[in-house]
């Protein structure tokens, strides 16, 4: 089992230097899921949320806050992240919006967290949005699901045996007109 690199040998917590480390291409992949009411996705997805556009809006929320992680977790290094992108698919058949965000940078870290912080907090803002008709939402499986670069290498989440719940393959990125994070060509 790997050691807590965030813990020093008296127990104390610690920043990881990374200043011996090379700096590699490091990208990572998060999802997960809002659940709601069927009219809910359907509001959400027609356009008619009394706050305005939820999914763009999410999206945006999601792309700063990736941006502000090291603000949020405080063991976090501050990045200048090259890339981030979060995406939804709707599931009109399960009453519930898949979220993918991906990040990347050329740096010594990776960035894991800034995947995983942007899912959770464009999570919270669609919630945010529609919370006035269904405050029966339902923010859950907010995971990592890929990431590679640095000294351990790629990992994929196996969602068949990782009693996550199951993650919806890529599909239509609704409202921005470009493929879901992970099928752009960027992501490994």
């Amino acid at each position: 089992m790997a050691e807590l690199t965030h813990i020093d040998t008296g127990g104390s917590v610690r920043m990881v230097d990374v200043s011996g480390k090379p700096a590699t291409d490091r990208r990572a992949v998060a999802g997960g899921t809002v659940r709601m009411r069927p009219e809910t996705l359907e509001m959400i997805l027609t356009g008619k949320a009394a706050k305005g556009n939820a999914l763009e809006t999410a999206r945006i929320a999601g792309m700063m806050a990736a941006k502000r992680t090291a603000d949020l977790i405080p063991m976090c290094h501050p990045l200048n992240l090259a890339h981030v992108a979060v995406d939804f698919e709707p599931d009109r058949e399960n009453a519930c919006i898949h979220i993918r965000a991906a990040a990347r940078i050329m740096h010594h870290t990776g960035v894991e967290m800034e995947a995983l912080t942007a899912v959770a907090v464009a999570a919270l803002t669609l919630y945010d949005m529609c919370k006035a008709v269904d405050r029966d939402m339902t923010i859950t499986n907010i995971r990592l699901l890929e990431k590679s670069g640095g000294r351990s290498g790629h990992y994929a989440r196996d969602e068949a045996n990782a009693g996550g719940g199951s993650t919806r393959p890529a599909g239509k990125n609704v409202g921005a007109g470009r493929p879901a994070a992970g099928t752009d060509g960027e992501r490994s």
